[in-house]
């Protein structure tokens, strides 16, 4: 394999660059006759919320989920964190030819409380401590997707799904297992059950109020709240309308979420970009996530909270010798011109190229 080395700025801590990679992995260097690349670097982004096997048509195949995994690392999605998918994608980790794929199993979910088909149904929701037992022996990648709150049509708006009691004793089998728990949460009144439970992150987080926000931070809870699926809000509410309360609800939550989602950075709660590709996203749009997370915190926190931030929260190496050699490489500073993150110089997955300028593809010859 041709040997690698890169050198330049990172864009997200503005620290110097100066990476050798060979055989796939950051090596010391120097490596006689190594393609040289230079420019703007990052480690690669972390799509955090995203959902491969799954798409606008229902359960893809395999097939198709290892084409909406190349979609997502020609984009430069180095890493996925798949927020639960109704399709069994255990082959396709462990391949240096895709992202890094962190699986969550499947949502679970209450019969009629969630999308059709998408993930396990319980009638009874104290079956929810056993359910995430077998969601752990299914292969869940250290995570486990729980569906925290949904429309309850006897009420005709969202409404928590589990009683507090029964999160208390499902968050504890993961955590005993060594498993991390996140919640699909779009309301209110969720939350406060979710985080008394020891939840470690929250999905979409709309309904976060100051007293939640502050329960957040203070436990370190992350949260990632796909931005360019929340656009989609009040197309929801449109299609909601033998649900009035629930459609007023959804807009409004829609009308205040950035200002949410910036009290919540400010408080310090970690935020990370997350498509939620798979149902009304297509896959391969972090980018369109990275730059809706710069209109919440600063250009440069966007990118170091999508790349170096959201690594070291999954357990991914940035840089580190030995590790894969993944990096993206810009002709210029991101965060002068948003409009390069869809120009990339280099795609660097596990030492090869698998995005470039045609004189970059040259040199990889």
């Amino acid at each position: 394999m041709t040997g690698l080395h890169v050198t330049g700025t990172d864009a997200g801590t503005m620290e110097p660059v100066d990476l050798w990679a060979v055989d796939g992995r950051f090596v010391p260097g120097p490596i006689g006759g190594a393609v040289e690349l230079d420019g703007w670097v990052l480690p690669g982004f972390v799509d955090a919320h995203c959902h491969v096997g799954y798409s606008p048509h229902g359960v893809a195949t395999l097939d198709e989920a290892e084409a909406q995994a190349v979609t997502a690392l020609h984009t430069g999605a180095l890493a996925l964190r798949d927020c639960g998918s109704p399709l069994d994608t255990r082959g396709l980790v462990d391949r240096d030819d895709l992202p890094v794929l962190i699986r969550a199993g499947r949502h679970i979910a209450r019969t009629g409380r969630y999308v059709r088909d998408l993930g396990i149904d319980l009638d009874d929701p104290d079956d929810l401590p056993a359910e995430v037992a077998r969601q752990l022996s299914y292969g869940s990648g250290g995570w486990i997707k729980i569906v925290g709150d949904w429309i309850d049509r006897s009420i005709g708006d969202l409404a928590p799904l589990w009683p507090d009691d029964v999160l208390v004793e499902a968050i504890g089998v993961a955590h005993a297992a060594g498993a991390r728990v996140t919640a699909h949460v779009f309301g209110e009144d969720a939350l406060p059950g979710l985080l008394a439970a020891g939840i470690d992150c929250i999905e979409h987080g709309t309904g976060l109020t100051d007293e939640t926000i502050r329960t957040m931070a203070d436990g370190g809870v992350h949260l990632v709240p796909t931005l360019i699926n929340v656009a989609n809000f009040p197309a929801f509410a449109d299609a909601a309308h033998r649900f009035p309360a629930y459609a007023a609800h959804m807009r409004d939550l829609h009308a205040r979420s950035e200002e949410t989602y910036r009290r919540a950075s400010a408080a310090g709660v970690a935020i990370h970009a997350g498509t939620d590709s798979g149902g009304f996203i297509e896959h391969g749009r972090v980018v369109d996530e990275v730059i809706a997370l710069g209109g919440i915190v600063a250009g440069r926190q966007a990118l170091v909270a999508a790349g170096q931030e959201a690594r070291r929260w999954l357990g991914l190496p940035v840089y580190e010798l030995g590790s894969s050699a993944d990096l993206l490489v810009y002709p210029g500073d991101p965060t002068s011109d948003w409009g390069l993150l869809r120009h990339p110089t280099a795609v660097v997955r596990h030492g090869r190229l698998v995005r470039g300028t045609d004189a970059v593809r040259l040199l990889f010859v």
